[in-house]
Order: structure tokens, then sequence, then C-alpha cells
């Protein structure tokens, strides 16, 4: 039963990274070719470069979410020597999403306020 559970959750590690993958990959070209909108458009350069940051951050956040969930199921069914490197890995990424997440919900924030000065003001 325990080898069972093991190799399940291996396996679930694997697909759960590779789709934490996926997502910071996609978010990633998606910011790209944005970026390269912006910087061959001209228009508007610094609004539409902070709606490709937020967005990209999202796509950061979701990607280490998955990451995060992957270092759990392999650190709560890994018994190796190697324990304490897997525990601080695992907070490592959990550290780096919470402040990630922390500053990007304080960007989105200012973002809405800035968009909103200008409509209160007409």
């Amino acid at each position: 039963m325990h080898a069972l559970l093991t190799t399940a959750s291996g396996y679930s590690a694997l697909v759960i990274n590779i789709m934490a993958l996926i997502v910071i990959v996609f978010g990633a070209v998606e910011a790209f070719v944005g970026g390269l909108r912006v910087m061959f458009s001209g228009s508007q350069g610094n609004a539409m470069l902070s709606g490709i940051y937020v967005r990209f951050g999202r796509w950061l956040v979701a990607g280490l979410t998955f990451q995060l969930a992957a270092d759990v199921i392999e650190t709560a069914t890994t018994s190796t020597a190697d324990g304490w490197y897997d525990i601080g890995r695992l907070a490592a990424v959990a550290v780096i999403r919470t402040f990630l997440s922390f500053f990007l919900e304080r960007d989105m924030r200012a973002m809405s306020e800035a968009t909103a000065e200008p409509a209160a003001k007409v």
C-alpha cells in the first residue's frame, strides 16, 4: 500500500509540476509578445506595460501555486535523509509565492485607483 501511495504521489507531483511549467511558460510568452507590441506601437506604453506586468504576475502566482502543491505532495510522501532540504525548498516556494501575491495585489490596487481617478475628474 505504501509503495502504491508513493508511486501515485510521484506521478501526481510530476503532472502538477508539468502544469506549473505550462502556466509559467504561457505567461512568459504572453508577456514577451505584449511587450514587443508595446515597444513597436509607441502609444500608451506605460499603461499597457503595467497591464502586461500585472497579468504576467498572475500567471507566475498561478504557476507557483501549482509548484507549491507538487512540493507539498513530494514532501509529504518522501522520507529521505534530505528531509530538511525538501522542507526548506517548500518554504522558499511558499515565501516567494506569498510575496509575489502581496506585491501583485498592491500593484493591482494602485492601477485600479489610477484608472478610477481620471474617470472621477470627468
